[in-house]
């Protein structure tokens, strides 16, 4: 009496199928990991070059970075060839004081940052900071890179700046 068993079939199911495909129970998450490694490399290699500005040689300072706000700074370039430019747009020198009190009236500072090439002659630097403060930005910060010369006499590697070695002594 064979009553009660169950044969099994020849792949070892002891299910049948009726023809029908069974849904699939997990979803494949293969694609949507490497989708998501490619984005990554994407926007890793496309960062660096999101802060790519107007290319300019600044002068070395010692001082530290200050700390970033929420708003973006607004930074005013001269370059080496003399050419001024609010953020990346260039613009003559006798239209930078309107175009700084359009500016100022949507900004809810007056902070601003002057970026200069160390080539570019004081006086020139200076009529922009005069435009620059008429035209509404009284918190005016000058840009610099780091590893310039300290009020010591030495740069903030420790070497003296006329290339002559420092005995601590003030010499």
């Amino acid at each position: 009496m064979a009553g009660g068993v169950v044969r099994a079939q020849k792949n070892g199911s002891r299910r049948r199928r009726h023809g029908r495909a069974q849904p699939m129970a997990e979803i494949n998450i293969t694609p949507f990991v490497d989708v998501m490694l490619v984005l990554l490399i994407i926007f890793m290699v496309a960062a660096p070059l999101l802060t790519v500005g107007v290319p300019v040689e600044l002068p070395k300072t010692a001082a530290n970075a200050l700390p970033s706000e929420k708003q973006e700074p607004l930074t005013v370039t001269i370059t080496a060839q003399g050419a001024v430019m609010i953020q990346k747009t260039e613009i003559a020198i006798k239209d930078l004081v309107p175009k700084l009190k359009s500016v100022a009236t949507e900004r809810d500072n007056d902070r601003i940052f002057l970026r200069a090439d160390g080539a570019i002659p004081y006086a020139t630097v200076v009529q922009v900071m005069g435009a620059m403060n008429a035209g509404g930005f009284s918190n005016i910060g000058l840009v610099t890179d780091i590893g310039g010369p300290t009020f010591n006499g030495t740069n903030s590697a420790g070497s003296n700046l006329l290339g002559q070695a420092t005995n601590g002594q003030g010499g």
